[in-house]
Order: structure tokens, then C-alpha cells, then sequence
């Protein structure tokens, strides 16, 4: 009994995490492994590219998907969630490491498209 309560802590914790948490993450993770010296910026976007190529193969030859990808197996939806969350942190860290607060940039970026793009009045 428990354990399971500590579970469905520990998934809180993931359901709530912030841009911010996964930042601290990112950077612990480096200087635990002394990769510091290896997060340039261009390292890091190049890393992130690698990464998104990976992801465009798992799409590549599937032609269009349904939303929600009711025709795919749990394997490939983790192989995809894998891929994703690849991408993510590498954005994340090469935000940071070119001092950009991204949820402060991405919330602007949604409020410039807002007013440049306007909805349709019917």
C-alpha cells in the first residue's frame, strides 16, 4: 500500500514538472558527468537536430497518422514519447546555455502570433 501511494506521488511530481524543473535536471545531469565543457550552443543544436531526424524516421514511410494514433502499438508510441522527450531536453539545455527563459519566450512567441495571425470572424 505504500509503495503505491509513493507512485502516485512520484507521478504528480512528473505530471507537474516544469520547463524550469527539467532545466535543473539537464543541469545536474551534465556536471555529474563533467559534460559541461561539451554543451556549447552549436553542440547542443546540432545533438537536437540528430535527435529530430530520429524522430522524422519513425514517420517517415507511415504516410498521414490519425490524431492520437489509434492504429499504433505501445512500443511505437514509446519509441515516439522516447524520441520527443529527446528533442525537448536538448531545447531546453540549449536554451538555457544561450541564457533564454523558454516558457517566458514560447508565451510572447503565442501572444506575436496571436495578433499576427487573428481568428477568422464569421
Amino acid at each position: 500500500m505504500g509503495e503505491e501511494k509513493e507512485n502516485a506521488e512520484d507521478q504528480r511530481v512528473v505530471d507537474n514538472i516544469s520547463l524550469k524543473d527539467l532545466s535543473i535536471k539537464l543541469e545536474e545531469f551534465a556536471r555529474a558527468r563533467d559534460w559541461e565543457k561539451y554543451h556549447s550552443p552549436r553542440n547542443l543544436l546540432l545533438a537536437m537536430v540528430g535527435e529530430v531526424g530520429e524522430l522524422s524516421e519513425i514517420f517517415q514511410w507511415r504516410g498521414e497518422v490519425e490524431k492520437g494514433l489509434p492504429n499504433w502499438g505501445e512500443s511505437d508510441k514509446e519509441h515516439l514519447a522516447e524520441e520527443l522527450s529527446d528533442v525537448l531536453l536538448y531545447l531546453i539545455r540549449l536554451s538555457d546555455i544561450c541564457g533564454i527563459d523558454l516558457g517566458d519566450a514560447a508565451t510572447k512567441k503565442i501572444v506575436k502570433n496571436a495578433i499576427k495571425y487573428p481568428p477568422k470572424v464569421l
